[in-house]
């Protein structure tokens, strides 16, 4: 008679497996929730002459210079569906307008105490350890 299979089709247990990743889950969450997210150009706000990322030699890219090529290029987009430089236009504008936020963007862990952060180290360490020991074949040989 075969032996029913647990986790990733081996004897290592159902239990452990789901012990496991909630216990990841968590401290995962607990991290995540420490962590700040700030951007450096945009602290004071979405401005059209705020600089958005530099190109070159003290070129500064602002957000204006992004949105007004985004802008002709969706009227263009309106007056003729079928015209592929509208449709450039637009796409590579967004594409500059989310690549300059995500560059300025700032990640800053918030101040915990030492009993978060032991606690945050042991479900994150702990639950990784169950769930990839339920991977693993607990044959009773």
């Amino acid at each position: 008679m075969e032996t029913p299979k647990g986790a990733g089709g081996t004897s290592g247990g159902i239990g452990r497996y789901l012990a496991g990743l909630t216990m990841m889950c968590v401290g995962g969450y607990i991290f995540l929730s420490k962590v700040m997210v700030t951007t450096g150009a945009f602290s004071s706000g979405f401005g059209m002459g705020t600089r958005l990322y530099s190109v070159g030699s003290g070129f500064n890219v602002t957000g204006g210079m992004i949105l007004l090529p985004f802008v002709i290029g969706v009227i263009m987009i309106f007056w003729n569906s079928k015209n592929p430089f509208g449709w450039l236009l637009s796409g590579l504008s967004l594409v500059a307008l989310i690549a300059g936020i995500i560059a300025n963007i700032r990640m800053t862990l918030m101040p915990m105490t030492a009993f978060d952060i032991l606690v945050l180290l042991v479900l994150m360490g702990g639950g990784a350890g169950l769930f990839f020991s339920s991977l693993r074949n607990f044959d009773s040989q």
